[in-house]
């Protein structure tokens, strides 16, 4: 088993994307919003060098070599986030009762209404300030945002939210569910 001293990758940024470190906090500016997360909870080093993002341990052990690579992949996210965006594509789907689903814009929260035949709706709610919902057509639903994290956990939310129980799921396979993943 060999032992590193150094364990480290390194992040490119793009012309169009400012990156601050102050101290473990990472800020990602672009053309779309502002990204930022703390990452005080690892024991990794996070440097900004020239045109490049650092992230590195000395003598690591076996999980903290893996939270290196794990905290680059966020970065990496955070700048795809505000360069391209994330978009997650939903499809309504329903047998008997049709399903309508309204966008709360005020209270950040999705209405799922008629939901096998249910009276009251069911509500999920909406994660992330930079966080939009909305309909592309009566079945498909767009969950987009600069933060994957939050766009993530809201197509999760729809989708929990219709999810069917105590009845058997090959039979009853109404709900929300998400297709597509643009990236």
């Amino acid at each position: 088993m060999v032992k590193h001293a150094l364990v480290e990758e390194k992040i490119e940024i793009p012309a169009n994307v400012d990156v601050d470190v102050a101290e473990s906090t990472v800020t990602v500016k672009g053309p779309k919003g502002i990204v930022d997360r703390d990452f005080s909870h690892a024991q990794v080093s996070i440097t900004k060098e020239n045109n490049s993002i650092i992230t590195s341990n000395y003598f690591p052990r076996k999980k903290e070599r893996a939270l290196v690579g794990t905290i680059a992949s966020h970065i990496r996210n955070m700048i795809k986030g505000v360069t391209d965006g994330f978009i997650y594509k939903m499809k309504v789907v329903f047998s008997h009762f049709p399903i309508s689903v309204e966008v709360q814009e005020a209270t950040k929260e999705v209405l799922i209404k008629n939901f096998t035949g249910e009276r009251s709706p069911r509500r999920a709610p909406i994660v992330g300030n930079e966080t939009s919902v909305r309909m592309e057509d009566k079945e498909t639903l767009l969950v987009e945002g600069i933060d994957i994290e939050d766009v993530a956990q809201t197509a999760a939310n729809i989708q929990q939210t219709t999810k069917i129980r105590k009845k058997d799921i090959r039979v009853f396979m109404d709900g929300i569910y998400v297709f597509e993943k643009i990236k």
